[in-house]
């Protein structure tokens, strides 16, 4: 399965009054998950952008299991969950330093035209993206599958 992996250490600034890291900072790291699964990839957001292209959040899920504090090491793993030409479903798990999920949660994106914001098929306008992603979803369906 293609996942994505990399790391951030929790900043003081992310900890709420309960020294524990604030539960809309964990959308940010989902952000630099997915920022990261595309460069994994090949491609870059704001290329994307340049092109004429934006893929805005429609939709997100988070489950929060155990806590981040302060100094600690997480581990965000991010991965293409479903695709369907327009729309992109992104999974994410993030984890401490002990291997033990902590976050975990998905994102759905839809990839539209900069000017129009109107929905547009990846496939046509960025067709190397849409290859990717095909290849990504399978190797995703695959892991499921094997269990």
């Amino acid at each position: 399965m293609h996942q994505s992996q990399t790391q951030v250490e929790v900043r003081y600034a992310e900890t709420d009054q309960m020294g524990v890291v604030h539960h809309a900072t964990y959308l940010i790291w989902f952000e630099v998950g997915r920022a990261q699964f595309i460069k994994d990839l090949g491609f870059s957001y704001a290329q994307m952008e340049e092109d004429g292209f934006l893929a805005p959040v429609t939709d997100i899920t988070i489950s929060y299991k155990r806590p981040f504090r302060y100094g600690e090491t997480a581990e965000i793993r991010t991965w293409l969950e479903n695709y369907n030409g327009i729309r992109s479903v992104y999974g994410y798990g993030i984890y401490n330093e002990k291997d033990e999920l902590c976050i975990s949660g998905t994102s759905t994106h839809v990839l539209v035209n900069k000017e129009t914001f109107k929905p547009v098929r990846m496939k046509k306008v960025l067709p190397l993206w849409h290859d990717a992603y095909q290849n990504a979803l399978g190797s995703y369906k695959k892991a499921i599958k094997e269990g």
